[in-house]
């Protein structure tokens, strides 16, 4: 059986798209003891209030007809925001040498995260130029890969 935020991803995307929006990704977590389902989007130019607003009615209409999840849960759409967290290969390719965050499970150098502009990614290995200097760091000890905003 497909997990939840599959089956989800499938129902949705079509609305998202009709909306103008890209489905960003699909979140189900629970969070002090309640089920929250997410919906992230994004488009060219940025999403605004207006853009959650009609992904929101469109999919909860679909999903009430479907009820693809067992059980109650808050149905939120938000935008993805400009310092998402990179998953897929596709996000990598797509902002490759943009300012990025690497956030490790375990130190290295005495700190656990890293600032700096995304040069590689090749199987869940991220690559990132610091200065002069390239860190590369594997999948297992990557927690979280985000664009950085800089100002």
């Amino acid at each position: 059986m497909a997990k939840v935020t599959e089956l989800v991803a499938r129902l949705a995307a079509p609305a998202v798209e009709a909306a103008g929006c890209e489905l960003w990704d699909v979140e189900y977590v629970r969070e002090a003891g309640s089920w929250f389902l997410r919906l992230y989007i994004d488009k060219a130019g940025g999403v605004d209030i207006l853009d959650c607003e009609q992904v929101s009615r469109a999919v909860s209409d679909l999903l009430d007809e479907a009820d693809p999840i067992e059980g109650s849960y808050t149905f939120e759409v938000s935008s993805a925001g400009a310092e998402r967290p990179l998953k897929r290969p596709g996000d990598f390719a797509r902002f490759m040498g943009s300012p990025v965050l690497v956030r490790l499970y375990r130190a290295q150098e005495g700190r656990k995260e890293f600032a700096g502009y995304l040069a590689g990614y090749e199987d869940g290995n991220i690559a990132i130029t610091v200065g002069e200097r390239t860190l590369a760091f594997p999948k297992a000890e990557v927690a979280l890969c985000r664009l950085r905003v800089e100002f």
